[in-house]
């Protein structure tokens, strides 16, 4: 997948661009930063963003502009705001946090580059890690793919459940497959599954409430950009429920 040295390769291209199409532009080229979660949640990451940039000579107000959008946890947003930074006309646009496929709908010609928990060429957003073709590119971190692995090293680690949780976040694009590869895990360590869904911090209590009357040994959170800005809360109601989570 795409490094950091094509990142800025593909950044700096917009100067070679045809002379009639850099003049419908701003002088500066415009980042488009498009994420599913806050910006306080992601600050660190924006942080090392803005870091490596700087490291390559982009220092943002100087040479390059960043046009942020934030979903707020609210992924039906995230159409709205990828149609909002192509009109805006970026040079580029950097996916994370559950954006991917609100980025890869909104356009097929502006350069995506993407961090994604799951499989890209299996979702369909590129050809395949090694030659991904179109606009699209970026880093796959598996994360999504290890949550039936999770439910069987937790199942490992408590041999005696019988009974194991996982919380799902039903408006995530991978909620689906997400659900398959728990129940497939589940099957796999002989135990019974129970599905919780959240995808508002008001509903994560009445989710764990559930712990106790499905008599529920063990919980997986799955992987998810909401879940994962809120884990301080989530780590907070497993211990209030006395349920070892993961």
């Amino acid at each position: 997948m795409i490094g950091r040295r094509e990142f800025i390769t593909l950044l700096g291209g917009v100067a070679a661009w045809p002379v009639a199409a850099r003049a419908q532009r701003a002088a500066m080229p415009v980042i488009g930063f498009l994420n599913g979660a806050s910006s306080a949640e992601f600050a660190h990451q924006v942080a090392a963003f803005r870091q490596g940039l700087k490291e390559t000579g982009f220092v943002e107000g100087q040479n390059v502009a960043i046009e942020f959008r934030w979903g707020e946890g609210r992924y039906d947003r995230m159409p709205a705001l990828a149609d909002d930074l192509v009109r805006r006309e970026v040079a580029v646009i950097v996916a994370t946090g559950g954006a991917l496929s609100a980025a890869k709908a909104a356009t097929s010609t502006i350069p995506i580059v993407f961090t994604a928990g799951s499989d890209p060429a299996e979702s369909g957003f590129v050809s395949s890690l090694s030659r991904p073709g179109g606009n699209m590119t970026g880093v796959n971190m598996f994360s999504v793919n290890l949550d039936s692995k999770r439910l069987e090293l937790l199942h490992e680690l408590l041999p005696k459940a019988e009974a194991i949780a996982v919380l799902i976040n039903p408006t995530f694009v991978r909620a689906e497959a997400q659900l398959k590869d728990a129940h497939e895990g589940a099957l796999r360590a002989g135990v019974r599954l129970v599905v919780l869904n959240a995808s508002t911090e008001s509903e994560f209590a009445a989710a764990f409430a559930m712990l106790a009357n499905e008599r529920v040994s063990a919980l997986v959170v799955a992987s998810d950009p909401f879940f994962n800005s809120r884990r301080e809360q989530l780590v907070a109601l497993a211990a209030l429920h006395r349920v070892p989570a993961i």
